[in-house]
C-alpha cells in the first residue's frame, strides 16, 4: 500500500490556483503559507489517511484534506462575505460529480467518491486584525491502481 495523500493535496492545490478570486483578483493557494502572504489566501493541508472497504485484490483508502480560506480586516473593516464566496468557489471546483473528481491516475491512484465532511467557520479578533475563516474538510476515497 502506498501514501496518496500528498497527491490529493497537489491536485487540490492545481485545481484551486488562478481559480478562486476576490473583487476580481486571483486569491493565492499555499500548502505552506509564506512569511511574506498576502490576504485574503487559501491554505491546502493534510488531516488524515486511513485504510477502508478492504478486499483482497485493492488498497483502498480515506484521506482527509482541509482547504481553509482566510481572509483578514483591520478590526471593523470587513466581513466574512470573502470567505464564504471563496468557499462556495471551492467547492464548485473540488466537490463535484465522478466525472471531475480530482484526476490521480498518472500518481497511480484513482479518486472513487468525494465529500464534503463539513465546514466550520471561525472569526478571531484580535488587537490588530480581524481574522475570518472557512475550513472546508474534504473526503476522498481512494484505490490504488
Amino acid at each position: 500500500m502506498l501514501e496518496a495523500i500528498q497527491y490529493v493535496r497537489k491536485a487540490i492545490i492545481g485545481k484551486l490556483n488562478s481559480n478562486i478570486s476576490i473583487d476580481s483578483s486571483n486569491v493565492p493557494v499555499y500548502g505552506r503559507v509564506p512569511t511574506n502572504a498576502t490576504y485574503p489566501h487559501i491554505r491546502v493541508y493534510s488531516s488524515s489517511n486511513n485504510e477502508v472497504d478492504q478486499n483482497q485484490t485493492q488498497y483502498n483508502m480515506e484521506t482527509i484534506t482541509r482547504i481553509e480560506c482566510i481572509a483578514r480586516y483591520v478590526s471593523d473593516d470587513g466581513g466574512e462575505l470573502d470567505v464564504n464566496s471563496m468557499v462556495s468557489q471551492c467547492l464548485a471546483l473540488l466537490r463535484t460529480r465522478s466525472a471531475n473528481y480530482i484526476n490521480l491516475s498518472s500518481d497511480g491512484f484513482t479518486v472513487y467518491t468525494s465529500e464534503n465532511s463539513g465546514i466550520t467557520y471561525l472569526e478571531d479578533d484580535f488587537t490588530d486584525h480581524t481574522y475570518y475563516r472557512g475550513i472546508i474538510e474534504l473526503s476522498n476515497r481512494i484505490t490504488q491502481n
